[in-house]
């Protein structure tokens, strides 16, 4: 086991009866895995998790998906349209802490699982809930992923380069971040649990939780009196300058480094002018001000990148940096993946796997006690079935075999 690691055991003990699928509510039970939890998928005996991308009759080529959101889970496999499928699943409800789901909007009432009937079943029960759109909006029957979420929360809005269209940001803000808000929420149902022993019916929609992302976007809209616009690597209703992506060398697709200075401090730009050789300006009536240099700001730009040009990205991210002026090369999924201090820090951590090769990805970044917690493979389907069926219900052996000869599990 790697020493810059370790076994976070925050939530052990608590049970949690994972419904969900694809990336929103995975992201959410994955979370409280890592913190600990016995997070228990139910998935489906034949294809499982659509996450999980098999494909009947042939091998899976391509576990990375459903990896990267399923890590320190166990599998159980469960027919849920069989009476004692249904059943076994309301057993395992009786014993759990939490039970989260994420199916399109009706199928859970459909399937016989609504909140009434787990509350009926179990009275402290946290029962959650990840949706598209939310109770009450007109569009609360519409299914939704996660480019849906962003479209109709904001983000496109504001994304992309000031006079084009609006442009789709390029990570799963909608699903994970989602996940992260009922994350966050069911520790906090579960913390007011241990006072009153009761419990309570979570509900969070993707188109929501955009909105919570926004209120910078929000805050811009106050100050202007007007929608947030786009601005492409300049930030609409900060005005100042410099700031934006500069190119570098040798020219690639992501040889840029972002540049940021602060208007509550001008020694930014004074540092900056020493650092890429222009001392002449320093003092220049024509950029003294944050307000001048906006005026100016294609002059500004232009004195900045014929700097970077000269720098690799990495070169110029540290220079400036070591200036005392914010600043960050843009670094690509392989650069971030061959860092190595990531891997010895535990950030990036290879999950090894008893069916796929061994996969390199992003870990739980919160550091407990100086550690990032520990990656376990993500569940082979229904791998677990009999462990959890004998932890959680006290089956036996026969008891399971003669559930799986008649096709429950």
């Amino acid at each position: 086991m790697s020493e810059n690691t370790a076994e976070v055991k925050f939530l052990a003990g608590v049970k949690i009866v994972d419904l969900t699928q694809f990336e929103a509510g995975p992201s959410c039970t994955e979370a409280l895995a890592w913190l600990g939890a016995d997070v228990v998928k139910i998935e489906n005996p034949k294809m499982g998790d659509p996450g999980r991308r098999l494909r009947p009759g042939q091998p899976d080529n391509d576990p990375y998906y459903f990896h990267v959101f399923n890590a320190n889970k166990r599998s159980v496999t469960v027919n849920l349209k069989s009476p004692k499928g249904l059943d076994l699943v309301k057993d395992m409800i009786r014993q759990a802490d939490v039970v989260i789901e994420n199916f399109a909007p009706g199928a859970i009432e459909r399937l016989g699982l609504s909140y009434d009937v787990v509350k009926a079943i179990n009275p402290g029960i946290i029962y959650a809930q990840v949706k598209g759109f939310g109770e009450g909006s007109p569009y609360e029957k519409n299914l939704a992923f996660d480019m849906i979420a962003q479209a109709a929360g904001g983000t496109f809005s504001v994304t992309g380069e000031k006079d084009g269209p609006p442009t789709r940001p390029g990570f799963s803000l909608g699903d994970t971040g989602t996940g992260m808000l009922m994350a966050i929420s069911i520790l906090g149902a579960l913390y007011k649990r241990r006072e009153t022993g009761e419990g309570h019916r979570l509900q969070v929609a993707m188109q929501d939780a955009i909105m919570h992302y926004m209120r910078i976007n929000f805050a811009t809209q106050g100050l202007t009196g007007k929608a947030a616009e786009r601005g492409g690597s300049k930030v609409p209703g900060i005005n100042n300058a410099p700031m934006g992506l500069y190119p570098c060398a040798p020219g690639g697709p992501n040889d840029y480094v972002f540049i940021m200075t602060s208007r509550a401090n001008p020694e930014h730009w004074d540092r900056l002018l020493k650092l890429v050789g222009r001392e002449d300006l320093i003092g220049d009536a024509r950029y003294a001000t944050p307000a001048d240099r906006v005026a100016r700001e294609a002059e500004v730009d232009g004195i900045i990148a014929a700097w970077t040009k000269t720098r690799t990205k990495h070169d110029a991210m540290t220079a400036v940096g070591e200036a005392g002026i914010p600043a960050g090369a843009v670094l690509d999924t392989m650069e971030l993946h061959n860092d190595v201090t990531f891997e010895e820090r535990g950030i990036m951590q290879t999950m090894i796997h008893p069916v796929h090769k061994p996969f390199k990805m992003p870990a739980w970044p919160v550091r407990v006690d100086g550690k990032p917690a520990r990656i376990k493979h993500s569940p082979v389907l229904g791998a677990n079935t009999a462990e959890v069926l004998g932890e959680w219900l006290g089956m036996d052996a026969a008891g399971v075999a003669a559930l799986k000869s008649e096709g429950v599990v």
